[in-house]
């Protein structure tokens, strides 16, 4: 130590180069894996095969809008990284799973694919069941088995969560330092979505609570975070999803029996129960439409989250009309993001979409000129879940069947793009 620093604290240049030393291999292995995989995608005449695998953090699920997720958006962002080239991206993730019951898959939902990149996130179901021991063992199977077929592996910690008994956050900590561990024993690059969630948690909390769909699931401005991490891991270059917006045409289902002729079962909260009719037969004339009304009248947003719990899916509706009142309030600003976020997560199927689900904001049928910071929280929320909202344009007064006319109208028009 006396012989690299001044004064036994701060280094001379004997001890910079020492500090140079032990740090450029840190900094230069992520740019080495992310340059070699990087010449690889750009050196292949076929479609580059991406599989990411996980639990239902990486699986297709309500979180996320039921219709995609990170897989879906990490496609977009490696295309947007290394222009040119053609990705498919395949997602094998499964919720409840851990790396257990991903090792007993992996042949099927992974090797068979032939990939060549897979992306391993398991973690935040390994934290309640499977040890540290077991945890690294499976991890290094996993990473063997993808490279004996020849693919590379990106291993990518869990995203950090609201701490919970259950999930404390120092064994999730625990957890992820194993994902490091394996990183640097088996020299394979790390996404290191854990310290990104957790970063953006210290710097503003708010906007990290906003990732969030509920206690340990990333909506899907929390996927568009993830596949961010994981474009750059894998490519070394830094891409923007902001503009990525819901898939056209939001009401696929709706479409679809409108235009076979079979009768469509609407849920649907007032006033859009009495109104939803004669837009859907303005669309096709003779269309038959069965409404059941959702009531919300006087009732607070945590009550009318309780209903939808029971309501929706064991309806199994073909559409789902959320819109939730002004007068829906909630005790404070964590619950209305709480129950917002679950009224919109039970108004989903729980995994792929099996009907459609439609917000429409208070300002439609309730117009005001000073829309508060909620209508805007509003807007966040539903675009976060990955849904449409049908808004209100700013300083109108069209009547509020008309804007829904509308959007219905540009709906059918977005099919044929």
């Amino acid at each position: 130590m006396r012989d690299w620093t001044t004064d036994g604290c701060h280094p001379n240049p004997v001890g910079h180069r020492v500090l140079a030393k032990a740090i450029l291999p840190v900094l230069a292995a992520p740019i080495g894996h992310a340059a070699r995989i990087r010449k690889r995608m750009e050196r292949s005449r076929q479609p580059v095969r991406v599989v990411c695998f996980g639990d239902s953090v990486t699986g297709v699920y309500y979180h996320t809008g039921s219709r995609r997720a990170y897989t879906a958006m990490l496609g977009l962002a490696l295309q947007a990284a290394v222009p040119g080239v053609r990705i498919q991206a395949i997602n094998a993730g499964i919720s409840g799973h851990t790396t257990a019951n991903g090792l007993a898959r992996i042949d099927k939902d992974v090797l068979a694919h032939k990939p060549d990149i897979v992306t391993v996130m398991f973690g935040l179901n390994d934290m309640t069941g499977v040890s540290l021991v077991d945890y690294r063992k499976n991890l290094v199977t996993i990473v063997e088995k993808c490279r004996t077929i020849g693919a590379e592996v990106v291993l990518a910690t869990p995203n950090n969560v609201i701490d919970t008994p259950r999930r404390p956050t120092g064994q999730l900590v625990e957890y992820c330092d194993v994902v490091r561990s394996v990183s640097r024993e088996l020299k394979v690059p790390v996404c290191d979505c854990y310290r990104g969630f957790d970063a953006m948690r210290h710097r503003d909390r708010d906007d990290w609570r906003l990732l969030m769909s509920d206690q340990i699931h990333p909506n899907m401005d929390g996927h568009r975070r993830i596949a961010r991490h994981l474009a750059r891991s894998i490519t070394g270059r830094a891409v923007d999803l902001a503009d990525v917006h819901p898939i056209q045409p939001g009401v696929p289902r709706t479409l679809s029996l409108l235009k076979s002729g079979q009768p469509i079962r609407v849920l649907a909260m007032p006033p859009y129960d009495v109104s939803i009719v004669g837009v859907l037969q303005k669309l096709q004339p003779g269309a038959r439409v069965e409404v059941t009304r959702w009531p919300t009248q006087e009732q607070s947003l945590k009550a009318i989250e309780q209903d939808a719990a029971k309501r929706v899916r064991p309806m199994k509706p073909d559409l789902v009309l959320v819109a939730v009142p002004r007068s829906a309030v909630a005790k404070s600003g964590e619950e209305f993001i709480s129950s917002y976020s679950w009224l919109m997560n039970y108004s989903l199927s729980y995994s792929h979409q099996q009907w459609d689900c439609v917000v429409i904001h208070p300002s439609v049928s309730e117009p005001d000129s000073n829309d508060t910071a909620r209508g805007a929280l509003v807007r966040r929320l539903v675009r976060a879940q990955d849904l449409h909202l049908v808004d209100r344009p700013r300083d109108s007064r069209i009547p509020a069947k008309q804007i829904l006319e509308d959007w219905f109208s540009q709906q059918l028009m977005s099919k044929s793009k």
